[in-house]
């Protein structure tokens, strides 16, 4: 069964990119191909899905985990986890952040880029809807991408401001939105300090979460932890450098716990 749903997942998913990439050129496809080949895509999809829910119901996520390969499994739940950001944005809830823990946001200095972006692809949707309003199928197909791309963008600002650091008794969560969520334990922060960099070269050991292009304090490890990619790589790294909106309150509730921690060790 496993490798019968690999197999409508690589039939299913190349097609439909493929009559999307057709469409976006401008090619003519008859009507009844069209139509033909996205019932077969969506039949195949639907069939694939029903068959990831029922190994998912007898072996548990690392049944699936067999078929769908990482780095989908990656992007398709950073997705869904911008878009629930959207409705905890306006319930004014924030996610991971228990009674007892403190939320430290790092999305204040982006959201005038965001917004920015986000106004920027409201236009483009516009003029396209405007200039494509006499071609059907090409304008459906460019309306709903273009609106779905202004929902993800909002979903990603919402994510950076519903997913706070949060520092807890035992442990500080580093965020940046809905791709980087990483628990370092209190124990293993050797030193905590306030540095305001814009540039961020690459290097081992470093993990750098640079928010509107900058990162604002920097922690330094005892022990590495393991950073996890956006599409799944793992590396391990000693010194995180993270943005804050408030680094000064950030630096000295960190300076605070790291004591106490020390001080129940010894």
């Amino acid at each position: 069964m496993t490798r019968l749903l690999r197999g409508l997942v690589w039939i299913a998913v190349p097609l439909e990119l493929a009559f999307v990439t057709l469409l976006l050129a401008g090619s003519a496809i008859p009507a009844a191909v069209l139509i033909g080949a996205e019932a077969v895509a969506v039949a195949l999809l639907v069939v694939a899905g029903a068959g990831l829910a029922v190994l998912h119901r007898r072996g548990g996520r690392d049944a699936v985990r067999d078929v769908v390969p990482e780095p989908v499994r990656r992007i398709v739940g950073h997705e869904l986890r911008a878009l629930i950001s959207l409705f905890l944005w306006v319930a004014r809830r924030r996610n991971g952040v228990r009674r007892g823990d403190a939320g430290f946001g790092h999305a204040r200095d982006q959201a005038p880029l965001m917004y920015g972006f986000i106004f920027v692809c409201v236009v483009e949707t516009v003029g396209l809807a405007v200039l494509l309003r006499n071609v059907p199928v090409v304008h459906e197909i460019t309306l709903f991408v273009d609106v779905y791309s202004v929902v993800l963008m909002l979903g990603l600002h919402a994510a950076s401001v519903t997913r706070p650091h949060v520092l807890s008794a035992d442990a500080f969560r580093v965020r940046k939105g809905a791709h980087c969520d990483l628990r370092i334990p209190l124990d293993r922060i050797a030193a905590v300090h306030g540095e305001r960099r814009y540039s961020h070269e690459p290097a081992d050991g470093v993990l750098d979460l640079v928010v509107a292009s900058q990162t604002s304090l920097t922690l330094e490890l005892t022990d590495p932890v393991t950073a996890v990619g956006f599409l799944g790589r793992r590396r391990p790294v000693t010194t995180v450098r993270l943005h804050a909106d408030d680094p000064a309150g950030l630096i000295a509730a960190l300076k605070a716990a790291t004591r106490e921690t020390a001080a129940t060790v010894e």
